[in-house]
């Protein structure tokens, strides 16, 4: 059998690989994990949209000798299936160069390692022009000096800077490239703080990278909310091909209970509704969110559902882990065991919705709202009579009691159903969602009590107000009346 050896030509492939479908965002966070991948406590992104415009990705990681610098300039210059230290967010030793080159014609990388700086240079054009894979190697001390944000790495010990030039792809049909690149970088300044909100947080066990742009730094963003009251349920722990994998679910606050900020947040510009489901990490770097993998519909009741599945490295084959890090598919095995987390985190969701974010299951609470199962297998809402402030009218002449139960169905008839579930179904909080105030309810409270004509049905009656709504949330104004000897 007779073999040749067909090199790809150079020209063709490296302008065919630009077009693997990066956005800017996601091709800044590729050049971010090998920040991390490097040991770096420190990132700074530079970018200058005025005249010869550039990006620069700093960090002050381990750095690499020229023989390693040649070494990650080469496509390919790792197997996906070989074996990884747990720190590294790489796969397909493919990243470095077609993030870069998607959205620049010129990638420069230029490292400090021992004292010395080494730089090669990936130019398109250059390599067009030769026909062949001709890496630039930047060897005097002028064509280093040249390079743009250079004094940032001089300063250093160690480390990484990552130059695009000759940015084609992101001038394409811009009139105003310094205003839309700014309006760019805020999106990716997003992206990382969401997608490395784990590292940026310094979580325990991982090492903090601090991320600037332009010399601001950017937040972390909490998926999960985790400063308020976010439930968490149990963690499951699964086993495949003897690697762990966690999966942690997470029931967020009530969309009442949170700031107009903090649902920006959550939801993004696609909203909460989008944002559910599951948010899988590989290496506490985030790569997927906002999907159930098609295991359960996408709902208003599920909404404040996220679930937080962490996978080591060794599992990218079977999770089908793409180029740009932003496709993972569990495997069936995986699968098998979310449905069931699924279910319960469904359910969870939807008596948070249905309770309005409060605990209800307390029998002992008179409420003033009832549910009851119809006939048809639906459900229908009415005000319970035996509630005290309905119950002050037992002894109304007959003609009152009859226009108070006259009202209260016209209430309960009148409920605009339609109209709620648009209301709590939107990302914005009811303007009657606050609660009845101390004052109120002091003064509902003095009108009751004055209708009693004895000691006795005073104190009767203040018992019965104690664990009834809305008097039940204010112990404090029910301990008062008691010491006062109001009863």
């Amino acid at each position: 059998m007779k073999t040749i050896t067909i090199t790809p030509y150079a020209p063709t492939l490296i302008e065919s690989t630009r077009a693997i479908g990066y956005t800017l965002e996601t091709a800044i966070a590729d050049i971010v994990d090998n920040c991390v991948s490097a040991s770096a406590s420190y990132a700074e992104i530079f970018f200058f949209p005025v005249g010869d415009s550039y990006i620069a990705i700093l960090d002050n990681g381990c750095g690499m000798s020229g023989d390693e610098l040649e070494s990650a300039m080469r496509y390919g210059s790792q197997s996906p299936n070989d074996k990884r230290a747990a720190t590294d967010l790489g796969r397909f030793g493919l990243g470095l160069k077609t993030a870069s080159l998607s959205q620049c014609r010129t990638l420069t990388v230029v490292s400090k390692k021992d004292g010395n700086i080494e730089a090669r240079c990936w130019d398109i054009d250059h390599v067009i022009k030769n026909e062949e894979w001709s890496l630039i190697v930047m060897e005097t001390e002028e064509e280093i000096n040249a390079i743009p944000c250079i004094e940032n790495l001089h300063r250093l010990e160690s480390g990484t800077m990552v130059v695009w030039q000759n940015l084609d792809r992101l001038k394409i049909g811009e009139l105003d490239f310094e205003r839309s690149m700014g309006r760019k970088m805020d999106d990716v300044r997003d992206h990382l703080s969401l997608v490395f909100h784990r590292y940026l947080s310094g979580e325990s066990g991982l090492k903090k990278i601090e991320i600037n742009m332009n010399g601001i730094p950017i937040e972390y963003a909490d998926p999960f909310l985790m400063r308020r009251n976010t439930q968490a349920m149990a963690d499951e722990v699964l086993y495949v091909d003897g690697a762990k994998v966690v999966v942690r679910p997470y029931i967020l606050p009530h969309i009442s209970k949170l700031s107009t900020a903090e649902i920006k947040k959550l939801g993004g510009k696609e909203g909460l509704r989008k944002s559910q489901g599951f948010y899988v990490y590989r290496n506490k770097r985030l790569l997927v969110w906002g999907t159930w993998f098609r295991m359960m519909r996408q709902s208003e009741l599920s909404k404040l559902a996220r679930v937080q599945v962490d996978i080591p490295n060794d599992l990218d084959s079977l999770w089908t882990l793409d180029i740009k890090k932003s496709i993972a598919i569990p495997p069936e095995i995986v699968r098998n065991n979310l449905e069931s987390i699924i279910e319960r985190m469904a359910d969870r969701s939807k008596q948070t919705w249905v309770f309005r974010g409060k605990k209800e299951t307390n029998d002992s609470v008179v409420h003033i709202w009832q549910r009851f199962k119809g006939v048809q297998g639906g459900f229908f809402y009415g005000i319970n009579r035996d509630h005290p402030l309905v119950e002050v009218f037992i002894d109304a002449p007959l003609q009152t009691r009859q226009n108070v139960e006259a009202l209260l169905k016209a209430i309960e008839n009148g409920i605009p159903l339609n109209q709620l579930y648009i209301d709590l179904t939107s990302e914005k909080s009811l303007e009657n969602e606050t609660e009845t105030t101390a004052k109120e309810v002091e003064s509902m409270l003095r009108v009751l009590l004055d209708q009693m004509p004895t000691s006795a049905t005073k104190k009767e009656m203040l018992g019965r107000l104690a664990v009834s709504e809305p008097f039940v949330n204010h112990p404090k104004i029910i301990e008062k009346y008691r010491k006062e000897g109001n009863v």
